[in-house]
């Protein structure tokens, strides 16, 4: 009899539990929170890696946030369940720049989250004007520096906004130079570009892959990029750091998880995408939008994303930006 009562219990516990457990084998999608709408750089390269990882993760979905520069999607992972299956895209601006430039952020960069794996870096390149450069005899960023300094103030430059990359660039720039140059701000990186196009600045700090095309259509010369290394995709460009020692800015985004994140699960995670941005295949399809795969550990990550936002603390500070 108290066999049976045994087994009875057995069986009304496990039907009980299975329920449970057939949620947990079936709802094992992986989420990806990208700050931005869709069809940017971001969510493209996002989308790349997600396809990527499903062999080894099963489902994963990209969910898009947009709003208010990116700290809407940002805050929402910070605030999702910390089980491995949310995940959200750190940038430049959201765990670089926005700590220092906004009077109040509704995330905590560091405290909020667990870094998994840095994704890219996309190149910055510092473009002039092609007939502002010609009609100026400027070639190399040398004679551009030659230029300012002797004519202070009459050299601008634009960008997407005050606070934006390419302001911060801009400012890093002319310090490290010795050079004074009028800082055009635009509504966005497009106005920016399209400003430098018609000649109302003389040169901007943009994304290699926005002005690539101009560059080969020769409408902008392209002076250097803004990477320690120089670009494969234009290996004839020098670096920034060719002329003036140590400068370096990076564009980049990457993988976080919400705080609280088991360290094994986090482990789990960068061992995937890590090797997915090691393939051949999404290493040729970054390529094709001028972005290099950059895998690093969870540890490697954090301790970049904390130089980084040592850098922008003083480039926020020199630039005099504020938003609020």
């Amino acid at each position: 009899m108290n066999r049976r009562r045994q087994l009875l219990a057995l069986a009304t516990t496990a039907l009980l539990i299975a329920p449970g457990l057939a949620v947990a084998q079936v709802d094992r999608t992986t989420r990806i929170v990208v700050p931005f709408a869709a069809g940017g750089p971001i969510d493209v390269t996002v989308r790349i890696l997600a396809e990527a990882v499903k062999g080894s993760l099963g489902t994963v979905i990209v969910e898009n946030k947009p709003g208010a520069g990116g700290n809407i999607g940002v805050s929402a992972v910070a605030k999702s369940t910390p089980d491995g299956f949310t995940l959200g895209i750190a940038t430049t601006a959201s765990h670089g720049i926005n700590p220092w430039l906004f009077a109040k952020l509704p995330y905590d960069p560091v405290k909020d989250f667990v870094p998994v794996t840095q994704m890219l870096r996309v190149p910055n390149v510092l473009v002039m004007n092609a007939e502002t450069a010609q009609r100026l005899n400027i070639t190399t960023l040398a004679d551009l520096i030659r230029y300012a300094k002797a004519n202070p103030g009459k050299l601008n430059y634009g960008s997407g906004g005050n606070g934006s990359a390419g302001h911060l660039a801009g400012e890093m720039f002319k310090r490290q130079a010795g050079v004074f140059a009028v800082h055009i701000p635009y509504n966005g990186g497009n106005p920016a570009q399209l400003g430098l196009l018609s000649g109302q600045v003389d040169f901007n700090f943009d994304n290699l892959a926005t002005a690539s095309a101009n560059v080969r259509a020769g409408k902008l010369k392209a002076l250097a990029v803004t990477t320690a290394q120089r670009s494969a995709a234009m290996p004839q460009v020098p670096t920034v750091s060719e002329t003036l020692k140590g400068f370096e800015v990076d564009t980049w985004w990457g993988l976080v998880a919400p705080a609280g994140t088991p360290p094994e699960t986090v482990r789990r995670l960068n061992a995937a995408f890590t090797a997915a941005l090691n393939t051949p295949e999404v290493k040729a399809r970054f390529a094709a939008l001028m972005a290099e795969p950059a895998p690093m550990s969870s540890e490697a990550f954090s301790a970049f994303m904390n130089s980084e936002r040592s850098k922008y603390e003083r480039a926020v500070k020199i630039s005099g930006a504020k938003v609020d």
